[in-house]
């Protein structure tokens, strides 16, 4: 593939143009998007205050957390406000501040989905709760302002728009096909170029029309609901291609977001993580009309996370 080429994708009313003449590999990137510490780090066990935290997760040691979940300090949303109702919350993913989830071990990173899941599972239980997003920002680029490794979990009452047109474009492919689109999807990748991982429980591809550079999907295969529905096997093999994923990015030292959604009231979505590296700015094309332009054809990016 040589000529640029518009790509819709799959069953959304989305359009990136793909643009493989202007591709450039992570090594050739030479601005980097490393953070430092500038001040007292807020997330180091020292600084938390107790009355913020919601849950801890310990390991081997019954004294000392590895995983904190705390009360937003800054929250946009709150449970005591009518006018934006939700939680707010941050899991600090280990006390050490230079350590990455990235370098992560795989049995660590299964106990920091496990803690998604739980965390998706409580607040899911508010009646108010619509929508439950996890998500994290890792570099600066992705909107991290705390270096100290951690994610957040964001709760409304409210359904947020882009998530409602796709519910709806899914169920009306159901509708015409009898069947799931994203099972629909993960069966024909895993069988072409854009193919990142597959095992008898996971699959994970570089979507046909990405809108970021080596933008990655990680799908169950099994047709669940939310994260929470997971099984042992099934978190495993999930943390497996998570570390995978990111640990190439952090090698190229590339900011990145990866998120997975919950709609409460819709109880058949299909579960899946996305991965969105940040080395690219939207600018004026993409900004003014919409269209995306992607420099990296997915076909690279899923040989990129092969290597």
């Amino acid at each position: 593939m040589e000529k640029s080429e518009i790509r819709k994708s799959y069953f959304l009313n989305k359009y990136v143009i793909i643009t493989p003449s202007r591709k450039k590999r992570p090594r050739d990137i030479k601005e980097t998007t490393i953070i430092e510490r500038t001040g007292e780090c807020v997330f180091c066990p020292e600084n938390v205050k107790k009355n913020n935290v919601v849950v801890k997760e310990f390991g081997k040691n019954e004294k000392n957390w590895n995983i904190l979940v705390i009360t937003n300090k800054y929250p946009a949303v709150t449970l005591g406000n009518k006018l934006a109702y939700g939680y707010q919350e941050v899991i600090i993913e280990t006390p050490d501040h230079a350590e990455v989830l990235a370098q992560f071990p795989v049995n660590r990173i299964d106990k920091l989905l496990r803690v998604y899941a739980d965390r998706t599972k409580d607040i899911s239980k508010n009646k108010s709760i619509e929508y439950v997003l996890v998500f994290k920002n890792e570099g600066s680029k992705a909107g991290a302002s705390v270096v100290h490794d951690h994610s957040q979990v964001f709760a409304t009452g409210i359904l947020p728009h882009n998530i409602y047109e796709e519910l709806k474009l899914a169920k009306k492919y159901k509708l015409k096909n009898k069947s799931c689109p994203y099972c629909d999807i993960i069966k024909q990748e895993m069988k072409g170029p854009r193919k990142i991982f597959e095992d008898k429980y996971i699959a994970a591809f570089a979507p046909y029309a990405s809108r970021y550079h080596y933008e990655a999907w990680i799908f169950t295969k099994r047709h669940l609901d939310n994260i929470a529905q997971l099984n042992s096997d099934e978190f495993k093999s999930f943390s497996k291609v998570l570390k995978l994923i990111l640990s190439k990015l952090h090698e190229f030292n590339i900011s990145y977001n990866y998120f997975m959604h919950q709609v409460i009231s819709d109880q058949d979505q299909h579960f899946y993580c996305k991965i969105q590296p940040r080395d690219s700015v939207w600018a004026g094309v993409e900004l003014g009309s919409g269209l995306v332009i992607n420099s990296i054809p997915p076909e690279t990016a899923a040989e990129f996370y092969r290597e």
